[in-house]
Formats: structure tokens, C-alpha cells, sequence
């Protein structure tokens, strides 16, 4: 792991796949990765900002495809292989990320975004003494480039000298 650099912890449903959209969004094309299964809908443009990302962050998947989003996504989003959480086997609730992801992070400042962030993940991220940003994405529509230059700006501040 980069220590020097926060933990950008990133779900894909809901987040890189806009599932719950009634269509396939402009922009996005439909992916069959799993046979009798909703196809995955993905926007290339989604690999450029997240390698933009990887300047400020050291980037987790945080999702319940787990290895498989290496499989699949990283190659098609032009992303090095990342490091996985591990959540319990499917299916599982969204507060049950919780646990997982704390032990991930440990003591690191760390960024979070998912489109099911649950009050236990609110209650988790107010308790930590490290740095947190939870960003929340509407699973119809997915990351957006205003997500983006908010988690840059985040990890930018947090690399600026402090007053004194």
C-alpha cells in the first residue's frame, strides 16, 4: 500500500454502473461479463478520471464483485490491478460493508464512494479520528465529474500545510 497517500475505496453498482437507470445512459454501452445476468453498463470516460485519481489516492475496490472487478473492469478502465476488500458472501446487506471496510482502512485517511452509504457508514466515518469522505452517487446515474473534483479537492486540502 501507498501510506502516504488516503484510501479512495470505490463500489462499482451504482457508482461505475448505473444499474438502476431505466436505460443505458449516453455515454455508457452494456457489457454481458455474466451470462443470464443484467448486463454491466460502463462509460470509458470513468478509466480517465479514475487514473486522475490514482495521483491523489491509492484506489480499493469496495464492492461485491471483489476480484472480479480486476478481472473485468480494471483492464477495460485501463487500471492496474487494485487492491479488493473483502465483504461477507453474497448477498449481503450494505450495512454489512461496514466491518470490512473498517479493518481495511485502519488509521489511514481514507474516501468512500458508493451509492448504498448506510447510517452505519455515516456513524462509522463521524467516529474516525482519520480523515473521511463518504460520496454518495444516484445508482441511476452513476460517478459524475463533480464527484471527481470533489475528491480531488478533498485530497488536495489534506496535503496543504496547516496554519498555525
Amino acid at each position: 500500500m501507498t501510506a502516504d497517500l488516503p484510501l479512495l475505496l470505490l463500489d462499482v453498482d451504482g457508482v461505475l454502473n448505473p444499474f438502476a437507470a431505466a436505460v443505458c445512459p449516453a455515454d455508457y454501452q452494456e457489457y454481458g461479463f455474466f451470462p443470464g445476468e443484467e448486463p454491466v453498463r460502463l462509460n470509458r470516460v470513468h478509466g480517465r478520471w479514475l487514473n486522475g485519481l490514482a495521483e491523489h489516492f491509492e484506489i480499493v475496490w469496495a464492492t461485491g464483485w471483489e476480484e472480479e472487478a480486476n478481472e473485468f473492469l480494471a483492464p477495460f478502465l485501463g487500471l492496474e490491478r487494485l487492491p479488493v476488500v473483502f465483504f461477507p458472501p453474497k448477498p449481503f446487506e450494505p450495512c454489512e460493508k461496514v466491518p470490512a471496510v473498517a479493518a481495511f482502512v485502519g488509521e489511514r485517511a481514507a474516501a468512500w464512494v458508493d451509492d448504498a452509504l448506510t447510517p452505519q457508514a455515516r456513524a462509522w466515518a463521524d467516529g474516525r479520528a482519520a480523515a473521511t469522505l463518504l460520496v454518495d452517487t444516484d445508482p441511476c446515474v452513476g460517478l459524475t465529474w463533480s464527484a471527481v473534483e470533489r475528491l480531488s479537492r478533498w485530497s488536495m486540502d489534506l496535503r496543504r500545510p496547516k496554519a498555525e
